[in-house]
C-alpha cells in the first residue's frame, strides 16, 4: 500500500485519517524536497512497481544516462525523478539475477553522485538501506525486536536504543524475523562487514519539545545562555580540553577553513581569531566552490571543516580532497558520528544539542565559541580566568538581550514591510552583517545582503531611498569609520535601524530606530552578541509575514547535495 501527498507532513496525515486503518510491520516513508521533477505527489517518494518500493535521499548524477539504458527495455517510468531511475535499474538487474541483494548492489554501483536509498522487495520481509556520501544511521531496539533506519540521528529519538554510522558502500539489512541478527552489514561482495561506528548512549525526547515557545527557531535562540556557560566548562577539562590540545600541538603553516552558509560565516570569525591572535595565516572558503579553483595545497598545511550536521555534501568532498593530498583534517561539527565526524583526524564538537529549525542560531554562536577555544589552545591559555570571565560576560550580554526581545519586536513591526534590507558591518562585524541577512532571507523570504560598510559606496549605495533600511552594525571597531558610513546612508534618505555600544547619543541621531547593546565587558566576542540581535530581529520580521519559521520553503536543514 503507498500513501504519499505534497505539501506539508500535515496534508498526509489528513489522508492517512481518510483511509482504512493500516496495519503493517514494514513500512518505509520519506519527505524531501526535489532535485528532479515538479513538486506533486507523482513525484513525491516511496517509488515503487510490482516488486520493488524505494526511497532516495541525495542526487543521482548520471541518471539520464543510465535512463537511456533502461528505456531500450520498455520500462514504463511513472514520474520525472532520478529516484525512479535507481528503482528501474533494479527492478531490471532483479529479473536478470533472481537476487534481491546482487541486484541492489549491482544498481548501486552504476549510480554516481552522493545517494542514500533505502529499499523493500514486496515478498520479502527484510529492509534494506546503503549509501554513499550521503547521511544514513540504522537503530534498533533490540528488547521489542525492531529495527530503523533514517537519515538523522535524531529521528530516532525514544525509539532506537542503539544507533549505527555505516560506512559507504556498506549495504545493511533488518530483519526482525532473526532471532539472532535483526540487524546486518555486508560489503560490496556480500561478505559479514565491521565497517560502521556504534552510539549505545541514549538520546532523551525533551530536547525535540518546543516548550512554552511558538517555534524552534525561538527556543534555540534562547538556549544561548546556558549553552555558552556549558561549552566553556566542557572544554576546560578532561577529553574535550585533550581535543583542543591534539589540534593545537602543531601550528599549520596555512589553515584553510572550509564551509558552507552559515558555518562559513562563523568559519570567517574564527579566521579573525587565527590571524590576530596566533598569527597563523587562514583562507576561508566556500565549499562549493573550493574543490573547483584548484587549490594550492601542501603538506604542513590543515583544513578546518565546519558543519552543524557533518554530512553536507560540498564539505566533504571538500574534506576528503585535503586528505588526499596529505593535510591534516580538523571539524567543528555538532553531530557525534557523523560522516565528517568519522572522516576527520580531529573533532571539536559543539554541543549545541539538537537545532530543529532550519535556519541555523545556536549552532552558529557554538561554533565561533569553539573555534575561539581552539585559539586560545594554540596560545595555552584555554582554562585561565580570562577566558572563563569572557564566556560568562558573553553568556550575560547574551541573556540581557533576550529580556529585551520586546524592544526587537517593535522595531520588526515598524520595518518588516520595506522594500530590501542592507546589513553593514566593518572588521569582526562584517561576519555578523552576512549572516543577519541570510537569517532574514531564509525565514522572511525578503531581498536582505550583507556588506562590509566600507564597500557601500562602491556600488551597493545607489540602492538606498526611503524604501531602504540599513542595519548598521557600528560598535567601537573602526567607529569612526562605521559612523561615516552609515551618515553616508542617512544622507540618501535610508531608513537607519543601528546597533550600536550602549547608549550613544551621536548613534541615537542617525537612527530611525536604535538598539544600544551592552556587552558587559566582553572583549573579544561581541560579535557574537551583536549576532543574537539580528538572530530575533529576524524571527520577529518573519513572524510578521506569517512564514514557515521553523521549516522554511525551498530549504532542507541538512544539504545533502551539491
Amino acid at each position: 500500500r503507498v500513501v504519499k501527498k505534497e505539501g506539508k507532513l500535515e496534508n498526509l496525515k489528513g489522508l492517512l485519517q481518510s483511509e482504512a486503518k493500516l496495519f503493517s510491520s514494514l513500512v518505509i516513508g520519506h519527505t524531501r524536497w526535489a532535485t528532479h521533477g515538479a513538486v506533486n505527489d507523482t513525484n513525491a517518494h516511496p517509488h515503487e512497481n510490482e516488486t520493488f518500493a524505494i526511497v532516495h535521499n541525495g542526487i543521482i548524477e548520471n541518471a539520464s544516462k543510465l535512463k537511456e539504458e533502461i528505456v531500450k527495455s520498455d520500462y514504463q517510468f511513472k514520474s520525472e525523478t532520478d529516484s525512479e531511475v535507481f528503482l528501474a535499474y533494479l527492478t531490471l538487474e532483479f529479473e536478470k539475477l533472481n537476487d534481491v541483494t546482487k541486484a541492489i548492489i549491482n544498481t548501486f554501483k552504476k549510480v554516481e553522485g552522493n545517494s542514500a536509498f533505502v529499499i523493500i522487495h514486496k515478498t520479502n520481509h527484510q529492509i534494506f538501506a546503503i549509501k554513499k556520501s550521503a547521511p544514513l544511521v540504522c537503530g534498533v531496539n533490540e528488547k521489542a525486536g525492531e529495527v530503523f533506519v533514517s537519515s538523522d540521528p535524531y529521528a530516532l529519538i525514544g525509539f532506537a536504543t542503539k544507533i549505527y554510522f555505516p560506512d559507504d558502500n556498506i549495504l545493511c539489512v533488518g530483519d526482525n524475523r532473526n532471532a539472532t541478527q535483526i540487524l546486518g552489514f555486508y560489503d560490496m561482495e556480500e561478505n559479514p562487514s565491521h565497517a560502521y561506528k556504534v552510539q549505545e548512549k541514549e538520546m532523551t525526547m525533551d530536547v525535540v519539545s518546543k516548550g512554552k515557545f511558538d517555534h524552534f527557531m525561538l527556543k534555540e535562540i534562547f538556549e544561548q545562555p546556558e549553552l555558552v556557560n556549558r561549552i566553556i566548562s566542557i572544554y576546560a577539562q578532561g577529553q574535550a580540553k585533550q581535543d583542543l590540545q591534539k589540534i593545537a600541538d602543531t601550528k599549520p603553516s596555512l589553515m584553510h577553513i572550509i564551509a558552507c552558509g552559515t558555518a562559513l560565516h562563523a568559519g570567517l570569525l574564527i579566521k579573525s581569531f587565527l590571524e590576530n591572535i596566533n598569527a597563523i595565516p587562514t583562507q576561508s572558503d566556500y565549499a562549493s566552490e573550493f574543490r573547483y579553483r584548484n587549490p594550492l595545497l601542501s603538506k604542513g598545511q590543515a583544513g578546518l571543516f565546519i558543519s552543524q550536521s557533518g554530512e553536507t555534501a560540498d564539505t566533504l568532498a571538500c574534506q576528503e580532497l585535503c586528505k588526499e593530498r596529505g593535510l591534516k583534517t580538523y571539524s567543528i561539527v555538532n553531530v557525534d558520528g557523523s560522516t565528517l565526524f568519522r572522516n576527520c583526524d580531529e573533532n571539536l564538537l559543539i554541543h549545541a544539542g539538537t537545532e530543529i529549525g532550519v535556519a541555523s542560531t545556536k549552532a552558529f554562536t557554538q561554533m565561533v565559541l569553539v573555534g575561539y577555544l581552539l585559539s586560545q589552545a594554540y596560545e595555552g591559555k584555554v582554562d585561565t580566568p580570562e577566558i572563563q570571565q569572557e564566556f560568562k560576560n558573553v553568556a550575560t550580554a547574551i541573556s540581557k538581550i533576550l529580556e529585551r526581545e520586546e524592544e526587537i519586536k517593535s522595531i520588526a513591526k515598524e520595518i518588516y514591510n520595506y522594500k530590501g534590507f542592507i546589513f553593514t558591518g566593518r572588521g569582526q562585524q562584517f561576519p555578523v552583517a552576512l549572516e543577519g541577512a541570510l537569517k532574514l532571507k531564509e525565514i522572511a523570504y525578503v531581498h536582505a545582503e550583507g556588506y562590509a560598510a566600507g564597500e557601500l559606496k562602491h556600488g551597493p549605495i545607489a540602492l538606498f531611498d526611503e524604501t531602504m533600511v540599513n542595519i548598521a552594525i557600528v560598535t567601537n571597531e573602526l567607529y569612526e569609520k562605521t559612523l561615516s558610513n552609515a551618515q553616508e546612508v542617512k544622507a540618501r534618505n535610508g531608513v537607519m535601524v543601528v546597533l550600536g555600544d550602549g547608549e550613544n547619543k551621536e548613534l541615537q541621531e542617525i537612527s530611525k530606530y536604535y538598539f544600544g547593546i551592552d556587552y558587559c565587558g566582553v572583549k573579544d566576542l561581541k560579535p557574537v552578541v551583536s549576532n543574537v540581535v539580528l538572530q530575533l530581529l529576524s524571527y520577529y520580521v518573519a513572524k510578521q509575514k506569517g512564514t514557515d519559521i521553523d521549516k522554511p520553503r525551498n530549504l532542507a536543514k541538512s544539504v545533502t547535495v551539491e
